[in-house]
Formats: structure tokens, C-alpha cells, sequence
């Protein structure tokens, strides 16, 4: 089954436009974190049909530490033309229009390069702790504010974990978003949306396609810089969660640093 990325990109764009109003107000009282569901986004044929043409994992980049545990990947063009496809069919323009529309963001812009983003796998005991993503793209030049996640794993359900837990700052009880099966899930990412995804207990993979948006534009105005912060997870020991702070707090301190030495190695070419 062969869709183009254009014919992918409509079919989710007249969707959004479709459901704009009511998206619109589920993402104005949206909390802790503003974020929208469009669920059955495509026809379930062209999803599973994805799904069945995932890339091995030997074929992904392995990431595993204290913080995270899943397998991602960006080489879109050795992998499976659908993937490709639907990955970049969320960064058509008419795709990008319909979301800023709901969200009321200005200046979006998609990325095609993926950084941070494209696939993403978890197999049983995979899981990623909370955390703030990256307040910048790849240059350092575009605030991240917008995360979108395509869930295709088919039948999955809450009793499987892997789901989407987005926290309130004292990261205590956290709101659940299941990954459902051809469910679109797109969440604010700021300085203080915090988020992670719970440990897979499933046999199966938890399969997600994932793209950001950036603006010049700092969310709320005011100008902020961070690297991806992570935490333990409350039911974690206090020396896990001890040793998540230490992590963040160096990884910050590196993070103000690479701006610098970014602009004095552009100030050199």
C-alpha cells in the first residue's frame, strides 16, 4: 500500500480542520500540559500497514541509560518507503496551518531534518523517566514548543504500558494518555512540561512516529534555554532520584556552554 506523502498530509489536515473547534477547547483546558487526542486519524488498513513495515531494531539506534530505554531512528531512507511517508506527511504545510490554528502558535515550523524525532520503539521493560525535552533545534536557533506522536501499534491498550504520563511540577501524579492504535497526540513542550512514558509490559513493541515543531518565537515570550532534563520516577529509590538531579545539573551546564562555543565556531568559518 503506497500513499503519498502529500495524500497523507490531506487526509490529516481536512481531519484537523474538521474537529478544529472542539480541538481548540479541549487544548485551552487541557492540563497539566496543553495537549490534544485525534483518534482513527487515518484508515486502520494504512496504519497496520506501517506498523507490519517498521524497521528491525537492529537497524535502530539503541538508547539505554538510567534515563531512557528504547530503540529510535532517523534514516527514513533505509527504511520501508511508508515510514518515510508518514513521518514527513505531518510536515506538509497545510498539516502545520491546521495545527497552528488549533494551538494558536505563531511562526511553526516542522523539521526535516527529525532531530529528536522519527521512530521510536520500546519492547517490554523499555520505558522513558520524566523529563523536559531540549528547549532548542539542532542550531540553537528555534525554540521547541510543539511535539506531535503517531501511535501504530495495533490493539494496544492502557494494561500494556508505554503509555504518554504528562506531570505537574512536583511529579506526583501524573495524566495517562494511552497510545492508542492510529492515535495523533500533539503536547506543548516548554520549560515546564514535563513528561514520560510509562515501562512497556506488552510482548508486542510499542511502535510511535514523532515530529516537533519550533518557532523563533520562546514559548510565553520570555526567552529560556535548557538540554533534556530527566528525573526519577516517584516510585523510584531516593538515591535514583538523587542521581537524575545530578545528571540534569550537569548536562545543563554543558547544555549553556555548546551555545558559546557554537557562535565561536561560526565566528572562525
Amino acid at each position: 500500500m503506497r500513499v503519498s506523502v502529500a495524500g497523507i498530509g490531506q487526509q490529516i489536515a481536512q481531519r484537523l480542520h474538521d474537529d478544529a473547534e472542539h480541538l481548540r477547547a479541549i487544548w485551552n483546558a487541557a492540563a497539566p500540559i496543553r495537549h490534544f487526542c485525534v483518534d482513527r486519524l487515518l484508515p486502520p488498513e494504512e496504519v497496520r500497514f506501517v506498523y507490519d513495515h517498521v524497521p528491525d531494531t537492529s537497524r535502530l539506534i539503541r538508547r539505554r541509560s538510567i534515563r531512557e530505554s528504547k530503540w529510535a531512528g532517523v534514516a527514513v531512507e533505509s527504511y520501508h518507503p511508508s515510514i518515510g511517508e508518514h513521518l514527513f506527511a505531518f510536515q506538509t504545510p497545510e498539516v502545520v496551518s491546521a495545527i497552528a490554528a488549533i494551538t494558536g502558535f505563531e511562526g511553526l515550523e516542522p523539521d526535516p531534518t527529525l532531530y529528536a524525532s522519527g521512530i521510536s520503539i520500546m519492547k517490554r521493560g523499555d520505558f522513558l523517566n520524566p523529563h523536559l525535552d531540549n528547549s532548542h533545534d539542532g542550531d540553537q536557533r528555534r525554540y521547541r514548543v510543539l511535539n506531535l506522536l503517531f501511535y501504530v501499534s495495533p490493539d494496544w491498550s492502557l494494561a500494556d504500558g508505554g503509555n504518554l504520563e504528562l506531570w505537574t511540577g512536583d511529579l506526583r501524579n501524573p495524566t495517562v494518555i494511552e497510545s492508542t492504535f492510529n492515535r495523533l497526540v500533539v503536547m506543548e513542550t516548554n520549560q515546564k512540561s514535563w513528561h514520560s512514558v510509562q515501562p512497556v509490559v506488552a510482548d508486542a513493541p510499542r511502535v510511535c512516529l514523532s515530529n516537533y515543531y519550533f518557532s523563533p518565537i520562546a514559548p510565553g515570550g520570555k526567552e529560556y534555554r535548557n538540554v533534556t532534563s530527566f528525573r526519577a520516577r516517584p516510585e523510584q529509590p531516593l538515591p535514583m532520584r538523587w542521581l537524575a538531579r545530578m545528571d540534569a545539573a550537569v548536562l545543563n551546564a554543558l547544555g549553556r556552554i555548546a551555545p558559546v562555543l557554537l557562535r565561536l565556531t561560526r565566528h572562525r568559518r
